[in-house]
């Protein structure tokens, strides 16, 4: 199997085939990987080098020009470090540009602290009209590239992993999907996260939903799944709990409980592997069990 990684190289260099609108711009990483795009489309994929808030600038100034950029790097460099242009060079601009990234929360354990970005999802919360999609599989991750892409002129976070799911699921981008049904509550897995939840979950009477897109938050889809208990479970492979404002808003209206279960704000100081991160976060299909059947029953 391909990795979100690898179909976003493919995906990418195959829209600049097709478009003259498009524009790349990176910052070194994945930037070998794109040399023949590069030799076919000099002038619309541009390596800026290890400049990160002239990564968000360039792609804000081809933006401006009529162009529908893409912008790429490692999440803690494509949200965390250029924070500042984001919001001044793409929103206060008043244009759109697409920023696709790459070792999230947990990637690149040996690459450390500097290298892990839980807090980029909630970051982006701060700012308005954001789109976030956050695919579990390549096959999503191509359909909401694709989606992002041609989404007019908003502005797109698509946050791919090398944490994926074994199988895609069948997804309509700002829907959730109902993967599992059941009474006793929602149990909302977010991309990389469905697995898990699903082997977490076998035997429960719950009902399962699956989120690509996590913003906008699809409210309307959290409430015809609950039945007469408006029990939540949000399992999200970022910050715990930064949905959870979303889900309490789409549930104003009626007596709930909600649960966000991620990454924690405490910092592991250990290197290790994605499945011990996941441990140690509580996140893996054991310790998701136990969370999730203490808090619903």
């Amino acid at each position: 199997m391909d990795t979100m990684r690898d179909r976003f190289v493919d995906v990418t260099g195959r829209l600049l085939d097709e478009d003259p609108r498009l524009a790349l711009v990176l910052a070194d990483i994945t930037a070998a990987a794109f040399a023949p795009a590069q030799e076919r489309h000099p002038d619309r994929v541009v390596n800026v080098g290890i400049r990160e808030q002239l990564l968000i600038g360039a792609a804000g100034g081809l933006a401006l020009t009529g162009m529908r950029p893409i912008a790429h790097t490692f999440a803690s460099f494509l949200i965390e470090r250029p924070f500042e242009q984001v919001k001044l060079d793409l929103v206060h601009q008043g244009v759109g540009a697409v920023l696709v990234s790459a070792a999230g929360s947990y990637d690149w354990p040996a690459g450390g602290r500097t290298h892990m970005s839980p807090g980029d999802v909630a970051l982006l919360d701060t700012l308005p009209d954001w789109t976030v999609h956050v695919p579990g599989h390549p096959d999503e991750a191509e359909q909401l590239l694709r989606h992002a892409y041609a989404d007019g002129d908003r502005n797109v976070y698509v946050r791919l992993s090398a944490h994926q799911n074994a199988a895609p699921v069948a997804v309509e981008p700002g829907r959730f999907t109902t993967v599992r049904t059941g009474s006793r509550g929602v149990v909302l897995a977010v991309g990389p996260m469905l697995d898990a939840v699903l082997a977490a979950t076998e035997g429960l009477d719950v009902t399962v939903l699956y989120a690509t897109t996590v913003r906008p938050f699809d409210g309307a889809g959290l409430r015809a799944a609950l039945g007469d208990r408006a029990d939540v479970v949000l399992v999200e492979p970022y910050l715990a709990g930064t949905s959870a404002n979303e889900a309490h808003a789409a549930l104003a209206d009626r007596s709930h409980r909600v649960l966000g279960l991620g990454v924690p704000r405490e910092e592991h100081r250990h290197y290790g592997s994605i499945p011990e991160h996941l441990a140690a976060y509580g996140l893996d299909a054991a310790s998701l069990k136990e969370r999730i059947s203490t808090f619903l029953w």
